[in-house]
């Protein structure tokens, strides 16, 4: 059993950001390679003596690949708006008025939106049922070099070995000379990588093969947020498929509603996923607070803190605060999700990302992650939404 989350009244201690961001670097616990499945639920992290151990879960399926999460392999990125075809219109380009639409909700420029986008186009005619989305190539964007902003300039954007490049990067139509730091030529030798060996992306477990093989081809490099002295090669390479499908899945919801951007929901979740990797820590506030990482609710109380919600410090408590969600319903971006009986106890907590994903700290030896959150036979509580 691990140790009970702290008491409401238990504050974080005041501490520079430069305390903070050099604490964010580290990565040095696993992620759920190997697991049961939702395996983490059976343990409780704060249930009194008297309360009911919840429902064991169903193991994982045997023969899952040891470097990624089997509770992951059924999820990829839901389907984003398709990029605008066609010729100009009016004197407008109707592909640069999709990036312009997109660049401010999603934050990221719109020339990386319109290289990642003809990277789907030129992906749709060469290999169609491989079903590569733009999301996906500006998932790998942001992990490997935030859209271009940081890109080491001998991998480009996309982070594409030297023999990746050499292997993918010939002949991009419309482009006489391709260049792996040009995000129009990089988006299509990085879809070619992607889609190699006939796989398809429009399943999970063709989308989450795809991504790992694409890291392990791409090996190290300048991967955004990662520490890749203080992680393994393995952790480094889940680590990175996590931010993949994070960012993906994120952009795939705002594409399709970008007024939301500016939500707390949103902007919880965009803190969320910029803490995947550090270590669970009980009683951690972040490191902004002077912790290594955090706990279940740590995380979800910092995520929304950092979009000016208040909310309690623990699982429990924060159930209470939150208005429901009803049962029949899918839960929302950006809302909570509870484990336990509500009742006498709610142990876990965690932030729904979209597309049965959640964002979670499980529990003592394991880092933030995605997570599927709900499976048959845990205890599952219910969703709740803080704004």
């Amino acid at each position: 059993m691990t140790p009970p989350e702290p008491a409401p009244d238990a504050a974080p201690k005041p501490t520079s950001w430069a305390r903070g961001a050099a604490l964010r670097g580290l990565v040095a616990l696993p992620l759920v390679a190997g697991l049961a499945t939702a395996g983490w639920l059976v343990t409780r992290e704060d249930a009194p003596a008297a309360a009911p151990p919840p429902v064991p879960v169903p193991a994982a399926k045997t023969g899952a690949p040891a470097s990624g999460p089997s509770v992951l392999e059924v999820s990829a990125p839901v389907k984003a708006t398709e990029p605008s075809q066609g010729g100009a219109s009016g004197g407008r380009n109707p592909l640069q008025d999709w990036a312009d639409k997109l660049a401010g909700p999603l934050d990221i420029p719109a020339n990386a939106l319109i290289g990642y986008a003809n990277g789907e186009l030129q992906l749709r005619s060469e290999q169609p049922g491989c079903h590569l989305s733009w999301v996906t190539l500006a998932g790998v964007g942001s992990a490997h070099s935030n859209h271009g902003r940081t890109a080491d300039p001998r991998r480009g954007p996309l982070g594409l070995s030297p023999a990746q490049w050499a292997k993918y990067g010939g002949g991009v139509p419309g482009i006489a000379k391709p260049a792996v730091t040009d995000l129009d030529s990089a988006s299509v030798a990085a879809g070619r990588a992607l889609c190699s060996g006939g796989g398809d992306l429009g399943g999970g477990n063709g989308w989450w093969k795809a991504v790992a093989n694409y890291k392990s081809l791409a090996g190290g490099g300048n991967d955004t947020g990662s520490d890749a002295a203080s992680a393994g090669k393995s952790t480094s390479a889940e680590l990175f498929r996590q931010r993949v499908l994070g960012t993906a899945q994120l952009y795939a919801t705002l594409s399709l509603d970008p007024a939301k951007s500016g939500t707390p929901a949103v902007r919880a979740t965009r803190f969320a996923l910029g803490q995947l990797g550090l270590p669970y820590v009980w009683g951690g506030n972040g490191p902004e607070a002077g912790s290594a990482g955090f706990d279940c609710s740590g995380l979800t109380k910092a995520a929304y803190d950092s979009a000016g919600v208040a909310l309690p410090r623990t699982a429990h408590t924060q159930y209470l605060a939150t208005q429901r969600v009803p049962g029949d319903q899918e839960p929302k971006l950006g809302d909570l999700v509870f484990y336990g009986n509500p009742a006498v106890d709610i142990h876990h907590v965690g932030l729904y990302l979209g597309n049965g994903l959640m964002i979670n700290a499980p529990t003592e030896g394991q880092a933030v992650q995605i997570h599927t959150y709900h499976t048959r036979g845990d205890d599952y509580a219910g969703a709740g939404r803080p704004a």
